[in-house]
Order: structure tokens, then C-alpha cells, then sequence
């Protein structure tokens, strides 16, 4: 069975699907076409039904239908996460966030969700993630919301970080682990049998990748937009860890607290059932 699958150009991405470009796992019955796209693109393609497998913002899941969640391959925050930058010499604070031009990665973004439930509504202008700390600097936004390496990267002596929402996040929920990324796949394209056995299949590549990290991060360097390994090993061990292997009921847990409130304060329209393989 061929499979469309969406995945993002990004480090940790291309760590979790090692196993299979390795030859380490086999495919199964499956033969796998890469799409490889930036996440708020993939988030679109599959609210049209674009692709059978695909990474998606955890933020997305609530607008998707005939997807059920992969219990493999989410991006989780350990209490961290996203985070807001603004220009040292701006005097931005978090109380002034609510009425400033905030620069997101893309409006179906976990990121985008957190930060409204963190801050209420602001002005979101948005732009591809890896021209946000650019456009701070210029003055073109007042903070930008940064993910993916650059919540780490970004240069302190430019910047000062005005908000860290996986701190945020592990205050207002009593430590559950932040919800960013997650994998869906389609009930059109696979029954319940077909759909766990590449759930499963996911996993041991996931695996693979653990078990083999060193020549997994190289792997993922292809994907290091100019990082050094150093940089790109310790983001890639921040979002592939155990609740990356196995969601389990505390990843599960964190998606339906982040929509529930979601929910509450009128950012998401309707309850949002998480259904996992």
C-alpha cells in the first residue's frame, strides 16, 4: 500500500524517521512518498485531506476529520517550549503582549494557540517561523513567537526572551508535558488493523533512532539550517523522548487540557475528541 507522508524539514522530524530511511526498520506492506513540507503547510494540507500520513500542530487536530492521532511521534515540551523575543532597547513586558504586533509561525500552530491562551488576543501577523527573529530586529513587529531551534538559538544579545510558554504552560496545568507536534493519520485511506500496524511501525523507527542516536543526529543534520551539531543534537533531545515514543495517557491528557481551555475561552469552537492508535 503506498502512503503519502507529510513530515517537516526540521531536525527532529527527520531524527524520528531514521529507522526507515536507514533500512533499520522495514516498511511492512507500506511504500512510504515523503512529503516534505514547513508545518503550517502541512496543517493545511490536511484539513484538505491532502496526505494519508502527516505531521501536524497539535493546535490543527481540532479542525481535522477522518485523522486519528499516532500514540508515536509527537513533539512534546518538558516544561519548555515556544517562546516570545522582542528587541532589547523595545522595553517589552508580557502585560504589554495583549496590544502589540506579535510575529507567529502560522495561525493552526500549537504555538499560536498557547500563546493566545497565555496572553488573550494580540495582533498576529504571520510569516515563515525562520524569518521571525529577523523581522523583530528590524522593527517590523514588536515580538515574534520563535520555534523549532530558534527557541534556543536566538541571540541574547539582540533579543530578550519576554515569555517562555512551556513554563507557562507547566504552571497552569500542574506539569503536564507541553503539546506541539503530533502525527495523524487517515481513516479514508486505512481501517483500524492497517492503521495501527503503522502506528506501530512508527514507534520502532522512533526507536531505531534512540538506539542508534549518534548516526541518527547525523542524519538530521541535512535539516541543521546552518546549526552546529551540538545545537541540533541538543534540540533534537529536548522533542524526541519518551513521550515522543509513546504519547501514553499524560501526552493524550495535555492535547485535551490544551483544547478544553481552548474551548472554554471561546478560541476553539467545538469539543475536541483526541482519539489515539
Amino acid at each position: 500500500m503506498e502512503i503519502t507522508l507529510g513530515h517537516t524539514p526540521d531536525a527532529d522530524d527527520a531524527f524520528m524517521f531514521y529507522g526507515f530511511a536507514a533500512g533499520g526498520v522495514g516498511q511492512g506492506r507500506f511504500s512510504i512518498r515523503h512529503v516534505i513540507q514547513d508545518i503550517e503547510t502541512l496543517n493545511k494540507r490536511a484539513l484538505a485531506h491532502e496526505l494519508d500520513v502527516t505531521a501536524v500542530s497539535a493546535h490543527a487536530y481540532a479542525y481535522l476529520t477522518d485523522y486519528v492521532v499516532l500514540r508515536g511521534g509527537g513533539s512534546f515540551g518538558l516544561k519548555y517550549g515556544p517562546a516570545i523575543i522582542a528587541r532589547k532597547d523595545n522595553e517589552m513586558t508580557v502585560d504589554k503582549l495583549k496590544n502589540a504586533r506579535i510575529a507567529i509561525p502560522g495561525r493552526m500552530t500549537s504555538a499560536n494557540l498557547l500563546l493566545q491562551l497565555a496572553v488573550g488576543r494580540f495582533k498576529g501577523i504571520e510569516m515563515s517561523f525562520e524569518t521571525i527573529p529577523q523581522a523583530v530586529l528590524a522593527g517590523e513587529v514588536d515580538a515574534g513567537l520563535v520555534i523549532h531551534e530558534a527557541q534556543i538559538t536566538y541571540d541574547k544579545t539582540k533579543f530578550a526572551g519576554i515569555l517562555e510558554l512551556g513554563q507557562w504552560w507547566d504552571s497552569q496545568t500542574g506539569g503536564l508535558p507541553v503539546p506541539l507536534g503530533i502525527n495523524v493519520a487517515s481513516e479514508k485511506k486505512m481501517d483500524r488493523r492497517q492503521l495501527k500496524e503503522f502506528s506501530d511501525l512508527f514507534v520502532k523507527s522512533i526507536e531505531y533512532g534512540l538506539d542508534n542516536i549518534d548516526a541518527a543526529v547525523d542524519y538530521s543534520m541535512k535539516y541543521s539550517r546552518g546549526q552546529p551539531r551540538e545545537t541540533i543534537k541538543r534540540f533534537v533531545q529536548m522533542y524526541v523522548n519518551e513521550i515522543t515514543r509513546d504519547m501514553g495517557p499524560e501526552g493524550r491528557k495535555a492535547i485535551e487540557k490544551m483544547f478544553s481551555m481552548a474551548h472554554e475561552r471561546r478560541l476553539i469552537e467545538r469539543e475536541v475528541k483526541v482519539d489515539v492508535v
